[in-house]
């Protein structure tokens, strides 16, 4: 009996198609590693391409495909938000702050070169990400927009400033409310942000639309942060390529720290529904972001 041929997913090749798209946006405005300081552009692209799930660019697109943006207008957003990430992880892999070896599969960006040109490295990309919404194919109106949005979501009220809390409450056990804080800033901004600067990329959006990706955008946020920790718990370090048990090992408060491992799996599944349920206005338009959803939430790595 021949084996049954199971139809490939459509959202899947489209979560690709999009992974590909992003990865040709980075090698496009990534300078060349040949180009003087060679040492550095080569740690800027050794870090920003070939690698990660691309979740955030792939919110870009598929938040503006939902609203009907062409998807070469959304090429500067989805490498701008890339670059942002993939900036935090180098900082965030440096021996001052988680100290990690291994990030997707490969030695980290300090291991690979040295500590000096890691930290140029993502200071290097943290401003290239806005280099390239100052030249993003959008009225300048729009692009301030988008500027705005990714610097909110970076900043002290977002990315950096969830680190430091981070970092503050080593040792320290946190109220369920602290921790969501927390979790919001860190990861959940930039997350949101990423929904929301497909949003920005159409003019003339209702309010009200607008407001509803924001909460379906912060709900998942926090959902994707629920998973990274329950996945440092109990995932396989040969799927995450980076090693597990970190956050225990550093005495870090995390969602099954606070709230147990089923607590905190229900907990993700309820933010999906919230999630979900915020797109359902916009019909079978919104069914890729929604794919999106339950890929965050079901994901083994």
């Amino acid at each position: 009996m021949s084996a049954e041929i199971v139809p490939p997913d459509p959202h899947a090749e489209r979560l690709a198609a999009y992974q590909a798209r992003v990865e040709a946006a980075l090698d496009a405005r990534l300078p060349r590693a040949d180009q003087r300081p060679e040492r550095l552009h080569a740690a800027m692209r050794y870090s920003a391409l070939q690698g990660g799930k691309r979740v955030r660019p792939a919110l870009v697109y598929a938040t503006g495909e939902l609203l009907g943006v062409p998807l070469e207008v959304l090429d500067a957003p989805a490498a701008a938000v890339e670059m942002i990430h993939v900036y935090s992880l180098v900082h965030d892999d440096l021996p001052a702050m988680d100290d990690d070896d291994l990030r997707r599969g490969r030695p980290t960006c300090h291991r690979q070169f040295d500590e000096a040109t890691a930290i140029l490295a993502g200071d290097a990309l943290q401003v290239l990400a806005f280099q390239s919404l100052a030249h993003a194919d959008t009225p300048p109106a729009q692009r301030v927009a988008m500027i705005t949005l990714l610097a909110e979501a970076s900043g002290t009220q977002g990315m950096a400033g969830g680190q430091a809390i981070d970092l503050g409450a080593v040792g320290r056990t946190l109220s369920l409310a602290e921790l969501e804080d927390m979790h919001r800033r860190k990861t959940g901004a930039l997350l949101q942000a990423s929904v929301l600067l497909g949003a920005a990329a159409q003019p003339g959006l209702a309010a009200g639309d607008r407001d509803r990706l924001a909460r379906f955008g912060a709900a998942l946020g926090l959902a994707f942060q629920i998973v990274d920790d329950i996945l440092d718990v109990e995932g396989d370090p040969a799927l995450l390529g980076k090693a597990t048990g970190a956050d225990q090992a550093h005495n870090k408060p995390t969602y099954p720290a606070v709230m147990g491992l089923e607590a905190a799996r229900e907990r993700a599944r309820q933010l999906r529904t919230d999630a979900l349920r915020e797109l359902a206005p916009f019909g079978a338009r919104a069914d890729t972001l929604a794919w999106l959803a339950n890929f965050i939430v079901g994901r083994s790595h």
